[in-house]
């Protein structure tokens, strides 16, 4: 495996982890209530510690987006392609992309509810 290739998919799982630690819980509280939130935690209680971590969850996920997107968008070396003809740029460039925007929209989800929703919240309520 490439070690372009082994940061896609630390991108991926480091902004999967923002989903876990934040988007998740949050998401079950709007739609389920504190019950389901409850269960959740009582079966899941390493959700909590991760949770009290959030900022260096989100910085390192950041990190790691903007690693594989330097990794993804810088020109591709000429001797790689032409051994391959170019076929083999394009299947890895396409895996690679589809990887990031993933990884971005995942990342996305995840700010928005740990930072994002609350304050939308709280301004609805007043």
């Amino acid at each position: 495996m490439t070690r372009e290739k082994i940061i896609s998919f630390f991108a991926l799982f480091g902004s999967t982890g923002t989903l876990l630690c934040c988007a998740l819980p949050a998401a079950l509280a709007a739609v389920a209530g504190g019950a389901a939130v409850t269960t959740m935690l009582s079966t899941f209680p390493w959700l909590v510690p991760l949770s009290r971590h959030k900022e260096w969850i989100f910085i390192g996920a950041g990190l790691l987006i903007t690693f594989n997107a330097v990794l993804v968008f810088r020109p591709m070396g000429k001797l790689a392609c032409s051994i391959t003809g170019g076929k083999g740029c394009e299947v890895a460039g396409a895996f690679q992309k589809f990887m990031l925007w993933a990884s971005i929209a995942i990342y996305a989800v995840g700010t928005f509810m740990a930072y994002g929703l609350v304050p939308i919240l709280q301004l609805l309520e007043s």
